[in-house]
């Protein structure tokens, strides 16, 4: 078999730098459906929160479960302290009729269920009923009953027992039919409730457990809490009880801010991961104050004010947030507060200085751009107050002048040019960031990279930032960020789960369109849980044992992209195949990750220059027979990372890489 491309590997210079392990870092954001997705809650609106959609006075997921002619349903302000509202029914006492509420919830089974209610009513109310049903066959599966105790506001608690599995099941909450009858007059028959949810047994505080033990296979070092939400999200609005939390509304995304993943609930999905925490803090409608504040929140002792209100949330030891992010995107016209680069970097002064005095250890990132004018100005003017520079990577076809009519491997070619545009990027800001010794000590975070297809649509109900194409460049772009390593130390890929376009980890078949919102699941199989390709890339890269760096050189085909638009580099000759080599502390072992960008089949035969394989590689293959195939509920292992033994000598004289494919070779070593 002869080769038709040669990787070079020198082992006797591993780079003087080390990889940073925050380079493979995730992103927490309040956007589309990403809570909803990675929270445990069957349930949406467990405070009444939203507007009724219909006749009946029923908040938003809700809906009247009732066959009396006579039930009345009314919104009231909430219970003391809460937020949201309160439904208020009336039932009447000559329907002889069931009452209450109820949503479609997909529920996993057998499994115990915690129910809490927050509930008053008229003295001969004496029970309600919890009740989950198949919604199809009206099949019981669990029931429980409780106990109203009160006629003031009560919080209670139980435990529901649900039987099976059912993606489409039905909650009730209700006095039943053979509640013994009242007498119909003044102030009798009502019940109120402020607060119905259910959280499964096995959740990790409030999240997930199969996303957590899927996020903790990605083995992630950093995870962001950040977004365009963030510059309208007041933190204090987010921490103490979570039921007298406020409701906020979600500026940048619609809907509701999810108060039940405040920033307890955040550091513990860390502490839980074992991965460092990365605050951005509001810089849109904020203050540097409010910031000081969050900063003291996590890191303060329980000597100073904020540190006292951790403490009384549980929390007596400070989290040590050492990482925090001013600025989300402040240069687009979607962030609230947007502004002009002066502006933002005498804010990010402030803000800076704020925050160092409430704790001098902190890390401070500030938002840059891939426009250089805005860098000048961030770094000339508070370039001595950050520690990095921040970038946000999205690469998609519309930057060539391409469409949905160019040929799909047109535009596949586009794409996977990825990181060829991450290295001009970094390449320009380093020149910035060098360019005076003032700042020339800030380093680089891509808080944000992804794919990204414009014109931003759903194809078929599949988005293509899912497919194998999509997973083969954004393993190119990390390459890139690894040859980088020296000055990027921080990566955050978007999003983790859902929410955005991108969402590696994938819960049920809800899919955010750009410009249409969040686009309702379809297929009845709303309990299925799997990565994306792209998450497969992530975890390959995340959990091979690299420390620094290898000099590789690759001599292979090339392939050109039909621009409409000019680049910054030459699309003419873009080498098929993206390599990066790595090693361990000790040299003992390198890792080669190898992309085939190209769309045939290429022979590589591997040299190594000054160390010696022991015994048997180790591959890892992500692969498929087309860059446009893709996970999904219905095949949702279509694409997965296959590992295989090979004698090192398969390389020497040519080993086939298939078409749009990703690769991880890892070789046991000694030095020669």
């Amino acid at each position: 078999m002869n080769a038709n491309a040669t990787i070079t590997i020198d082992g006797r210079q591993p780079s003087k730098h080390t990889i940073h392990p925050y380079l493979f870092g995730h992103f927490v954001e309040d956007i589309r459906d990403h809570m909803d997705a990675m929270l445990a809650f069957p349930l949406k609106d467990m405070d009444f929160e939203s507007d009724a959609d219909g006749r009946t006075a029923v908040s938003g997921s809700w809906n009247v479960y009732t066959n009396g002619r006579n039930t009345k349903y009314a919104q009231e302000a909430p219970a003391p302290r809460h937020s949201g509202r309160a439904v208020r029914i009336r039932i009447s006492s000559d329907d002889e009729a069931y009452a209450g509420i109820a949503q479609k919830a997909a529920l996993k089974g057998p499994m115990e269920y915690t129910v809490k209610l927050v509930a008053r009513a008229s003295i001969e109310l004496k029970y309600v009923i919890v009740e989950a049903a198949d919604r199809k066959t009206e099949e019981r599966l669990g029931l429980e009953r409780i106990d109203l105790v009160s006629h003031d506001w009560q919080e209670y608690e139980a435990t529901l027992n649900v039987s099976r599995a059912c993606a489409d099941a039905e909650i009730r909450v209700y006095v039943p039919a053979d509640h013994p009858r009242w007498h119909d007059h003044v102030s009798t028959g009502m019940l109120w409730l402020d607060h119905v949810s259910l959280l499964p047994a096995d959740s990790i505080g409030y999240v997930k457990r199969e996303v957590m033990d899927m996020t903790r296979d990605l083995n992630a070092g950093m995870m962001r809490l950040a977004g365009n939400y963030i510059s309208a999200y007041h933190f204090e609005h987010g921490i103490g009880p979570v039921l007298e939390r406020p409701v906020m509304y979600n500026e940048a995304w619609g809907g509701w801010t999810n108060k039940y993943f405040g920033t307890d609930e955040f550091i513990r999905f860390c502490r839980e991961l074992g991965v460092e925490p990365m605050i951005c803090v509001n810089d849109g409608s904020g203050t540097p104050e409010e910031a000081a504040r969050w900063v003291e929140y996590c890191n303060g002792g329980i000597d100073t004010p904020m540190g006292a209100k951790r403490a009384a949330s549980g929390h007596p030891e400070p989290y040590h947030v050492r990482y925090w992010e001013i600025g989300n995107e402040v240069w687009g016209d979607w962030q609230v507060g947007t502004c002009s680069a002066d502006r933002f970097a005498e804010r990010c002064a402030s803000f800076a200085k704020a925050m160092k005095e409430a704790d001098p250890s902190v890390v401070i990132l500030a938002c840059g751009h891939t426009d250089q004018d805005w860098n000048r100005a961030v770094l000339d003017i508070a370039g001595e107050s950050i520690d990095y520079l921040t970038l946000h990577l999205y690469h998609g076809f519309g930057r060539f002048g391409m469409d949905r009519r160019t040929p799909a491997e047109e535009r596949y070619k586009a794409i996977v040019s990825y990181s060829e545009w991450t290295r001009e990027d970094i390449r320009q800001t380093v020149e910035r960031i060098q360019a005076n010794e003032k700042h020339r000590h800030v380093k680089l975070a891509i808080t944000e990279y992804n794919t990204m297809f414009y014109p931003n649509t759903v194809r078929k109900g599949l988005p293509d930032e899912h497919t194998l194409g999509a997973a083969v460049a954004n393993a190119a772009n990390l390459n890139e960020m690894l040859r980088a390593s020296d000055t990027v130390h921080i990566g955050s890929y978007s999003d983790l789960v859902n929410g955005w376009l991108g969402g590696c980890i994938r819960v049920g078949d809800y899919y955010a369109d750009q410009y249409c919102g969040k686009v309702p699941g379809w297929s009845g199989r709303a309990l299925t849980i799997y990565g994306t390709p792209t998450y497969e890339v992530l975890k390959l890269y995340a959990n091979r044992e690299i420390r620094r760096t290898l000099p590789a050189e690759v001599k292979c085909g090339t392939f050109s992209v039909r621009s409409n638009k000019p680049a910054p580099f030459n699309l003419d000759a873009l080498p098929d195949l993206d390599v990066t080599a790595c090693t361990n502390e000790d040299g003992s072992v390198i890792t080669v990750f190898m992309v085939n960008r190209s769309l045939e089949e290429v022979k590589v035969e591997l040299k190594l220059e000054g160390a010696e394989p022991l015994g048997d590689a180790l591959l890892y293959e992500i692969t498929g027979d087309s860059f446009e195939e893709i996970n999904s509920v219905f095949e949702p292992e279509r694409i997965t990372c296959r590992k295989r033994v090979l004698p090192a000598e398969a390389w020497q004289q040519g080993y086939p890489l298939r078409p749009t494919s990703v690769y991880a070779l890892e070789l046991k070593t000694k030095q020669v």
